[in-house]
């Protein structure tokens, strides 16, 4: 286990220069928690994680498997992001009753909106199980053979780890393959709308403001938990009462002053930080131009219906909004990772381990490794092109490919596993069907289809294209589909789908749609799958190899964290403004001016309710304005990325002050390459959150719910308390 000392020596080394890192909660004490302090930080590592007493760790869940959310209430009451509560707020939303345009907001707990299917989770304990994944695998023949074992062996540990009934336990993967932690989890299944601001305050500046700054968003969304009698995990019920927590944060009033220490909890999704040089220069060269390329072709013809129809503006309001950000994301990462020079930056750092190796004589293990990735990559690129290319045309952005495909799974489904198993799951498909219909139109589906599937074929390798989408006129292949296709609408799909196996495949395979999405996928199965999948294992285990290598070989002050996965992780920073290019430099804070500023009578973006305009003229900010200003959002060092939207910004004290929901465009590369200098996470100030909610909305009573606090002034009058005592 000389991998894992290595990993706790490092995490005990002390460090003087904040520098970003995504860290795990439950290994903190040591060089990350001495930083902290240095950094401002009032409080210890036990008191952001701990088993035996409640915890920073006990306020803040994972949200519906994708976001982060924090309980701000001993009544369960959960903030989260606007774009995470989204889906939610759209699926109650009506022509009439329009939430997503005039928002939300519960009275009383019997107002509150239930969402079926919809979980937070919340993290109990974190254990290192290494040594029992790792058991035996020394002796696997092959790296298939190895992953077969550590696959057993996980399985092993969670089935044996001791938890309750109502607790789940999970195993996830760390430093490639290096460590492994196991999760033991709550999660609960009675999640209620409680309140969401219009979206022209949750969403202002939609996608021209996305990953900007300065940003005037007011990102923020409520929900509320709910339990059964005995406060633990149920299916909804009217039963139910609201949850209390083991802990929740209390929410400061005295905002946020630039070097003020911030703390980021959250579940940050995936990033690539140990990355060799190679695969950087791919992902900026070919990768991500085919990803932006197709998704602005879908997203264009979008936009063009929903301008005009308030109707498929509601309908396609969460669609577009999902693909669109990480669309606006892979720009400014592509942008950054050449503005800052990464790849040479990574080939410099290759030379310094390639150096290290030589002087600990360890070329027989390591020397080829570099050489081996740049084998392995240009093999893989071609594959890897067409996964990312079927993967966008076929699953993300045109909902009758994707329904198509869908069905095609189902038809494998019958082949590899008989009918009863095909039964199962074509009753869960036309249920998901019967909700995703509802938010579906043929006529902005058909021009999307169009358009992606001319850039598909024009930029897929010409070894994956079928001999028919090569030599077919895509307007007119288009037409014959939409024209012909029993996908194009629910009822359709529901008589499409009924009776024994026997005779809804023989009914799919008559239908033009689902036969086109069967040829391009079988011809992708067949030629481009089985490749891509072995050449990702031969990377994704010499990754594991380079991964060994910086961690036994780096120095000792190296600052060694793993890449983000899901699990809980802490970021820590401080309020900071960044200058992006010569002769600019942001504030780290904005003001209700700035809303006002771009404020555009009617425009799709940058309308304002007339509410929020009269208490900017009036300055009626109560008592959550600086200095006669209404803070709005601010930004910080934090290294942060998708699945951080919705975590909880916490100062040094351990109190609310904000609520983390996006990045700056120049920094957005920080999944890959993180750069101080440039990389900021965008929060909303929790001042405004309290604004809209009592001011805005008059929902005085989830303001009464919470616990306000100033941190600030406690300080301050504990130090007026000592000079007088000193003068006494």
């Amino acid at each position: 286990m000389k991998l894992i000392r290595l990993f706790i020596f490092l995490l005990a080394f002390p460090m003087f220069a904040q520098q970003g890192g995504m860290w795990i909660p439950s290994l903190l004490e040591g060089m990350n928690e001495t930083e902290m302090q240095n950094l401002g930080m009032k409080m210890s590592a036990a008191d952001i994680y701990s088993v035996n007493q409640s915890s920073l760790k006990d306020a803040v869940p994972h949200f519906n498997g994708g976001c982060t959310s924090e309980v701000i209430s001993p009544k369960g009451l959960l903030l989260t992001n606007h774009h995470c509560g989204y889906g939610q707020i759209q699926s109650h939303s009506t022509v009439e009753n329009d939430y997503l345009a005039d928002g939300f907001w519960a009275m009383n707990l019997n107002e509150e909106l239930a969402n079926p299917g919809m979980t937070v989770t919340f993290i109990v304990e974190i254990t290192d199980v290494t040594e029992k994944v790792l058991e035996g695998t020394k002796n696997a023949s092959s790296e298939e053979e190895r992953q077969q074992m550590i696959d057993r062996n996980k399985q092993n540990v969670v089935e044996k780890s001791p938890k309750e009934k109502w607790q789940t336990n999970r195993v996830s993967t760390f430093y490639d393959g290096n460590q492994f932690m196991l999760f033991k989890v709550e999660t609960y299944k009675d999640i209620r709308l409680v309140g969401a601001p219009p979206s022209s305050v949750g969403k202002y500046g939609s996608d021209t403001d996305n990953w900007m700054w300065p940003r005037h968003t007011g990102d923020f969304s409520l929900f509320r938990i709910y339990a059964d009698k005995n406060n633990r995990p149920a299916e909804y019920s009217e039963e139910n009462v609201p949850y209390t927590p083991k802990h929740y944060l209390p929410v400061s009033l005295d905002g946020v002053a630039e070097d003020d220490f911030t703390l980021v909890f959250g579940f940050p999704g995936t990033t690539d930080e140990y990355l060799p040089a190679v695969a950087v220069e791919q992902l900026v060269e070919t990768i991500n131009p085919a990803r932006i390329g197709i998704r602005e072709v879908a997203l264009k013809e979008q936009d063009v219906f929903m301008r005009k129809d308030q109707q498929i503006k509601i309908q396609y309001a969460s669609k577009y909004s999902r693909i669109a950000n990480y669309y606006k994301k892979w720009i400014g990462e592509s942008q950054g990772l050449i503005k800052t020079d990464a790849v040479d930056i990574k080939k410099a750092q290759e030379k310094e381990l390639m150096q290290r190796i030589k002087a600990k004589d360890l070329e027989k293990q390591y020397g080829s490794i570099l050489s081996d990735f740049d084998t392995a990559y240009a093999e893989f690129k071609d594959y890897d092109l067409a996964y990312n290319l079927f993967s966008e045309a076929f699953i993300r952005n045109v909902e009758l490919l994707r329904n198509g495909f869908q069905l095609y799974q189902l038809e494998q489904v019958l082949e590899s596993r008989g009918e009863q198993s095909f039964t199962d799951r074509k009753a869960n498909l036309l249920e998901d069907y019967k909700s995703s219909y509802k938010d579906y139109s043929a006529k902005v589906d058909e021009k999307v289809f169009e358009k992606v599937i001319e850039f598909y074929a024009d930029n897929l390798p010409k070894q994956f294209l079928t001999d028919g989408l090569q030599q077919k006129n895509k307007a007119q292949l288009t037409q014959e589909i939409y024209g012909k296709s029993a996908l194009t609408d629910y009822a359709s799909v529901e008589k499409l789908m009924d009776g024994d196996a026997e005779e809804v495949i023989k009914r799919l395979n008559e239908d033009p749609g689902y036969a086109f999405v069967k040829k391009q996928a079988q011809k992708f199965y067949s030629d481009a799958l089985p490749t891509y999948r072995s050449k990702r294992m031969e990377i994704d285990a010499l990754q594991k190899e380079y991964m060994t290598a910086i961690v036994e070989l780096s120095p000792k002050d190296a600052r060694i964290f793993p890449n983000a996965n899901g699990t809980l992780r802490v970021t820590y920073g401080q309020v900071k403004g960044y200058s992006p290019k010569d002769a600019v430099y942001y504030e780290p804070v904005t003001y209700l001016e700035g809303v006002m500023e771009k404020y555009v009578e009617g425009d799709y973006e940058f309308d304002l309710p007339q509410k929020l305009i009269d208490l900017y003229e009036q300055k009626d900010y109560g008592k959550y304005d600086e200095n006669g200003k209404m803070p709005v959002n601010f930004i910080g060092t934090n290294h942060t990325t998708g699945g951080n939207s919705g975590s909880p910004v916490i100062d040094a004290h351990g109190n609310l002050i904000g609520l983390n929901f996006d990045r700056v465009w120049e920094g957005t590369m920080s999944d890959i390459y993180y750069d101080p200098v440039i990389s900021r996470n965008i929060m909303v100030d929790a001042r405004y959150i309290l604004f809209i909610i009592d001011k805005y909305a008059g929902a005085s009573h989830l303001i009464e719910e919470m616990k306000l606090v100033h941190p600030k002034q406690s300080k301050d009058a504990m130090k007026k308390k000592r000079r007088s005592k000193k003068r006494k």
